[in-house]
């Protein structure tokens, strides 16, 4: 029997601005998880790959976006799709901001526009009692820093779901689904390069919607408890 895979599912792929300074999704988590993994396989539905068979796969971790789940891409729904009929699989499943939004709406969740606006930079992440209990998020702090860049979150979680945290701007930060479900809508994957890449790829957009953006800049260091979910999660489900 071959060795099984972690999935990264990549949704699209940055700007180009983006891209050819720090790269697409794949390689963020790639990177991010350091090869401490079984071998790591990632697909782009968007570009018309197939999503593979579920009997291949260790785990499963849905990328980010620049696409708003709202669009009913045709690539997202079919992924959407797939990932409803993973999850029912038991398929071991970790999604990220668009991810995280997608997989809410596949079971469904609302997904919109957040009607408190653009969540950007390093924002506080605040557990709720729930996560005490929580295999993966018991012994995290009561809050933590996280990188965040969305315009649409998850309005209404999907019936039997727990939110687990939420910050200042969005009450789903954290969803639960199963014993191994958990989406997030911040992203454990950034770096602080990727994180300023981006911020100095929308600097004009967010100083004239009033963003403080040398603020947002000021980064004292990588929000390492945001990373470690998506470390806890790999460790868990696609060790080597």
């Amino acid at each position: 029997m071959s060795e099984k895979v972690l999935l990264v599912i990549q949704l699209g792929q940055p700007p180009e601005g983006i891209a050819s300074q720090v790269g697409q999704q794949g390689k963020w988590f790639t990177d991010a998880v350091q090869g401490n993994t079984q071998p790591v396989q990632v697909v782009r539905p968007d570009l018309g790959e197939p999503l593979p068979s579920f009997d291949t796969l260790a785990a499963v971790v849905i990328s980010g976006s620049w696409s708003m789940v709202t669009d009913r891409l045709e690539w997202s729904e079919y992924t959407a799709g797939w990932l409803r009929e993973a999850y029912y699989a038991g398929v071991p499943l970790l999604g990220v901001c668009y991810g995280h939004q997608l997989l809410a709406d596949a079971l469904g969740g609302k997904v919109g526009d957040n009607p408190n606006g653009k969540e950007v930079g390093v924002q506080v992440v605040t557990t709720h009692e729930a996560a005490a209990q929580d295999t993966l998020l018991r012994d995290y702090p009561q809050q933590f820093g996280a990188y965040l860049t969305h315009q649409q979150s998850v309005l209404e979680p999907p019936e039997g779901a727990q939110v687990l945290a939420s910050s200042e701007m969005d009450g789903c930060q954290i969803i639960r689904y199963s014993d191994k479900v958990l989406t997030v809508q911040f992203h454990p994957e950034f770096s602080a390069d990727i994180m300023l890449t981006c911020l100095r790829h929308n600097e004009a957009a967010l100083r004239q919607g009033g963003w403080d953006v040398d603020r947002m800049m000021d980064i004292p260091q990588e929000p390492v408890w945001a990373r470690k979910i998506l470390l806890d999660f790999v460790q868990r489900y696609a060790a080597k």
